[in-house]
């Protein structure tokens, strides 16, 4: 395949590369083989060639080509809640709304409906990878890795571990620590059967809920499974001070510093939130070369603080962005880049009114739309240590054509064009999505 037209790709978290009327060539294996620039000598032959084959897809005026989004963070199982109880205490909203919801995923018929649902909503959102949390029942979570398989989105997927009675309900944790090892040995090996018959391939995620729901037993051997498949580990660090104060009390640890304890935090780990890591959990997941998924919706309901991300981007800390559904309401990720730059902005100037300007903020800078569409597409690929994300020779195609819905772009440079994309552009603008060279929506 050759799609001819015009791309935005982000180099570094403050360079975006505009590349005009380029022909992107897509090789068997989903891979960007070659971009060539109209002045180059093989231009025309590549698109004449292309068009004779019928393997030419060439952009209209009004249409650019952007890779496609990845969210590291998503609850599938949650996915019918989404927008619901957000006004809830974070324990009232788990007991009262979230546990009983995923516990009807035992029903293979109820989670087949809402997994499929859910992953055409997020290919059609631009969102060509998603790192998901499944629930306990290993029921729901083959039915969310088939979804996957059968829309072709690259999924990362794990069976959620929670055995601790004192922070669980009854009708909805592992029976035990065995049982919950036991279940996430099995999905692990479904994964591998089922790649036999996938077009892009998942791949399976050791995955404790957090620290307070898993035993010291179960963390430990979560652990040990990470190590023995050489599998990512995603969780929750530091989201909130009751997860926080949790570590500290039953650990007399910080929370990264006891995932770390138990072989969770690694190269391979990403950890949702943490808003409230501190510099010596910064450096702990500089040495041990963790990622962070920014979940900036979900943060302004359940986080207790605001993620200082530029500070982070100035540190070598991985970091990308999850849409958490359903503490997050949306599936989009261009609305979390607009969440993100508006929290950062507050963050800047700070909320309180009654104080004075000098003490109302913290001084940081403030994101940029480059900054969040980094986040987007590399930072979310460089956490999942994936070649792709950018439009690049070598990556992986995974990429999405979205139309402008202005009509005055006369007058607007590419800067502008690019900055309006990022604040305007919805589900509706998105025209064909791609995942490894095979087109998914469109």
């Amino acid at each position: 395949m050759v799609i001819k037209g015009s791309f935005y790709s982000a180099e570094t978290p403050d360079e975006i590369q505009y590349g005009r009327q380029r022909l992107v060539v897509i090789d068997q294996a989903g891979y960007i083989k070659a971009i060539i620039a109209p002045q180059e000598a093989d231009y025309q032959t590549t698109w004449q060639q292309a068009a004779r084959s019928d393997s030419l897809l060439e952009l209209r005026a009004d249409q650019v080509l952007l890779p496609g989004f990845i969210d590291l963070h998503i609850h599938a199982p949650q996915w019918p809640n989404a927008g619901l109880a957000l006004d809830q205490p974070l324990a009232e909203w788990l007991n009262i709304y979230t546990f009983p919801l995923e516990a009807k995923y035992q029903d293979a018929h109820w989670a087949r409906q809402v997994y499929r649902d859910l992953v055409k909503e997020l290919l059609a959102q631009g969102t060509t990878t998603a790192l998901y949390f499944g629930g306990v029942d290993n029921t729901g979570n083959f039915e969310l890795a088939k979804a996957c398989c059968h829309y072709q989105q690259r999924g990362f997927i794990g069976k959620v571990a929670m055995d601790n009675p004192e922070q669980t309900p009854a009708n909805y944790r592992d029976a035990n620590s065995a049982a919950a090892l036991q279940g996430t040995e099995d999905f692990i090996k479904f994964i591998a059967d089922l790649n036999h018959q996938a077009a892009v391939q998942l791949t399976p995620v050791i995955t404790p809920r957090f620290v307070p729901s898993c035993t010291a037993e179960t963390l430990a051997g979560l652990g040990k499974l990470a190590q023995q498949y050489a599998l990512p580990i995603q969780s929750h660090c530091s989201e909130s001070d009751w997860e926080d104060n949790y570590a500290l009390e039953h650990f007399q640890k910080r929370d990264a510093a006891v995932l770390d304890q138990f072989g969770l935090l690694t190269q391979r780990s990403v950890m949702a939130h943490g808003t409230l890591l501190n510099d010596t959990d910064y450096q702990l997941f500089i040495k041990r070369q963790a990622a962070l998924a920014h979940c900036p919706i979900s943060n302004v309901y359940f986080g207790n603080a605001v993620l200082p991300v530029t500070h982070i981007l100035h540190q070598p800390i991985k970091v990308g962005l999850g849409t958490d559904i359903s503490g997050g309401y949306s599936p989009s990720i261009y609305q979390n880049i607009r969440q993100a730059l508006i929290s950062s902005r507050q963050l800047h100037d700070g909320v309180d009114g009654r104080l004075a300007p000098s003490q109302r903020g913290t001084g940081s800078s403030v994101l940029t739309a480059a900054n969040g569409f980094y986040l987007a597409t590399v930072g979310g690929a460089r956490s999942l240590q994936l070649p792709t994300g950018q439009i690049k020779v070598g990556q992986l195609a995974d990429l999405q054509i979205v139309h402008q819905n202005w009509t005055s772009t006369a007058q607007l440079t590419p800067q502008q064009i690019f900055e309006k994309l990022i604040y305007q552009t919805d589900k509706n603008n998105i025209d064909q999505v791609l995942v490894q060279g095979i087109i998914v929506k469109g």
